[in-house]
């Protein structure tokens, strides 16, 4: 469903539609181990800006961010809940993320490798959600409705910066993140990707989100000053990232 999104892009550019925000419900098709499968999807690609032009507003290109919030909406429509997110890593993306509801993947998004997009003649970058439709049913038919309290100690939010090589990507983080703290360290976040001017040669910049939550206290500030300097020695240390 990618590549005839992608054809459809490239259509649209060809004729000076350069914003584009395209969904399609389909059906994808295969052969495993001798037996037919088939499996629904919903896909939504987007590249160009976010809103048209208008003189009182300024010019905004669609990013992994937003793609992030589209996505991070839509399963909140759908009422599924106990996401857990991860690195994606595979021939389609360039950056991703997925998420699981148990071991079934729900949804892989991401910015499309540009050695795809560029073999469809799209110069610019093309952002792609796909949807496990199957999965979305089936979690929906068994998600039962629990209640529980408000948890008593809230959440902690630090973002990095990052300055890295090129070549690093949003799992080499996650993963030295997880080694570095696994107790209070809950999620970990990418919401920004940036690569072009003011940038040294060969680097780009990541804008990571790092929640922590103590299961029995509310953390102190030393606490948490505590747990992101060795987050940031371990960056450093492991995947020579700086702050920015």
């Amino acid at each position: 469903m990618l590549f005839s999104g992608l054809e459809t892009i490239a259509y649209n550019l060809n004729r000076q539609q350069e914003s584009l925000k395209l969904f399609e419900f389909g059906k994808t098709y295969h052969l495993l181990d001798d037996n037919r499968k088939e499996y629904k999807h919903l896909s939504i690609l987007m590249t160009g800006q976010k809103s048209p032009l208008h003189w009182r507003s300024q010019k905004e290109n669609i990013d992994f961010f937003y793609t992030k919030g589209i996505v991070s909406a839509l399963i909140e429509k759908m009422g599924v809940s106990k996401l857990k997110s991860s690195p994606v890593n595979n021939a389609v993306f360039e950056e991703g993320q997925m998420l699981k509801v148990g071991k079934m993947t729900m949804v892989e998004y991401g910015i499309v490798k540009k050695s795809i997009s560029s073999a469809f003649g799209i110069d610019q970058a093309v952002y792609f959600a796909d949807f496990n439709w199957d999965t979305i049913e089936n979690s929906i038919k068994t998600t039962n409705v629990k209640f529980k309290p408000i948890p008593k100690f809230p959440e902690v939010k630090r973002d990095f910066a990052l300055l890295i090589d090129k070549d690093i990507r949003f799992e080499d983080i996650y993963k030295v993140a997880k080694q570095t703290d696994q107790k209070y360290l809950k999620e970990i976040s990418l919401f920004d990707v940036y690569k072009g001017k003011n940038l040294p040669n060969g680097k780009k910049s990541y804008a990571l989100s790092f929640t922590l939550q103590h299961p029995t206290k509310t953390m102190t500030d030393k606490e948490i000053e505590s747990i992101m300097s060795k987050l940031q020695k371990q960056l450093e240390k492991k995947v020579g990232a700086e702050l920015r």
